[in-house]
């Protein structure tokens, strides 16, 4: 059902589709329940006496599941209900968490139980974002994408990366890690309940065309991307990034404000929420400015700059300075992802590029959110 849209601002267009409203409500849980956990994980891995290098095989477990699984989540989202996936992924996060949260709670707790989970929960996020991605054109209108991407763009690192580990640091400063572990576990089922209330829709598959296997899309999606230069230094440029920003910024500095400046789980939550809320603030900015001409430079451009604030942060010795070096970092971290949002509705071709039907799980819908020009145009 969809309310009139007359007297409501163009950001909240998107929220005239009811179906839209109870996803961004789910969304929100989802997105909650990431910021808990990044939080919780930390100090149950510090609980059981682990350092950072603990740390570091939990969060590659995670990344792992992602990376072995994105191209089949990326696939299946074209194929399977998207409803059906979103509900599969918050059943698993709510069993991996509640899981873990029983672990602390009796003092089981493994670092290998902590691994396991992480990997689990890493190939459910591999499946979530295909299918959350290629259900929004099926909710929305074409015209009210853009303003979806900027609620979006708030959004996250609003709840994902500030309001969930502030939440986090509270209740692990005030509880344990284990009481944490449980909220996310409840925010897992929550979003899993909300979900359940949004109309499922017919899938959005290409008109007209012959059903191709899921073997063929992820060879051609492959074959795009390897044969197209620009495009595959963009995507080998991002996982360096990732690694430069992310890891440090989850497996560093934790322990560089535990064992460095004396924090504890309070003072990292508070750090992490900066981070969230320069993310916000950058993508705010961005979304009020004109799309950069040479758009991809100024994205890449940002990008690189934001490693800059870690030598900051190196040479702290004050909570306050590592709090305003989030901030930058997750400002210039993030505003570049409203670029990439606003390319990816307003650079789409009438048909999509070949390797776009395995790479992006939208592609087959009439107002696909495709990022990739087609291979005769060159990105600026």
């Amino acid at each position: 059902m969809t309310t009139p849209a007359r007297r409501l601002p163009r950001a909240l267009l998107p929220f005239r589709h009811r179906a839209y409203r109870r996803l961004a409500v789910s969304l929100f849980f989802s997105l909650f329940t990431s910021g808990l956990w990044a939080v919780a994980q930390v100090w149950e891995v510090i609980r059981i006496g682990g350092g950072p290098p603990e740390l570091s095989a939990v969060g590659a477990a995670a990344s792992a599941g992602t990376l072995v699984f994105g191209l089949v989540g990326g696939v299946l989202a074209d194929r399977l209900p998207q409803k059906h996936i979103l509900l599969g992924v918050h059943g698993v996060q709510a069993a991996c968490f509640g899981a873990a949260a029983v672990l602390s709670l009796t003092g089981q707790t493994r670092l290998w139980h902590l691994v396991v989970i992480g990997f689990v929960g890493g190939m459910a996020s591999a499946f979530y974002y295909p299918a959350y991605s290629a259900w929004i054109p099926a909710l929305v209108a074409a015209d009210d994408l853009m303003a979806v991407n900027g609620f979006e763009g708030a959004l996250r690192p609003t709840v994902q990366q500030a309001a969930g580990p502030a939440v986090a640091g509270l209740i692990i400063g005030a509880l344990s890690p284990g009481i944490a572990l449980a909220a996310a576990s409840c925010c897992a089922l929550l979003a899993t309940g909300i979900l359940t209330t949004v109309p499922a829709t017919p899938l959005r598959g290409a008109r007209g065309t012959a059903p191709r296997s899921a073997v063929a899309d992820l060879l051609e999606g492959f074959r795009y991307v390897v044969s197209t230069r620009w495009l595959l230094s963009s995507l080998l440029f991002a996982a360096l990034l990732v690694l430069a920003v992310m890891g440090p910024l989850q497996v560093l500095l934790p322990f560089f404000i535990k064992d460095h400046l004396g924090g504890d789980a309070s003072a990292h939550a508070g750090m992490m929420a900066a981070f969230g809320i320069g993310g916000a603030a950058g993508s705010a900015v961005m979304t009020s400015l004109r799309i950069p001409r040479r758009y991809l430079t100024a994205t890449l451009g940002m990008w690189g700059l934001s490693c800059t604030s870690f030598a900051l942060i190196a040479v702290s010795d004050r909570l306050l300075t590592v709090a305003i070096a989030a901030f930058v970092l997750g400002a210039l971290f993030s505003a570049p992802m409203v670029i990439w949002g606003r390319c990816s509705n307003g650079s789409c071709h009438r048909t999509c590029s070949a390797g776009c039907r395995a790479w992006t799980s939208s592609s087959r819908s009439p107002s696909c959110r495709c990022p990739w020009p087609s291979p005769d145009r060159s990105p600026r």
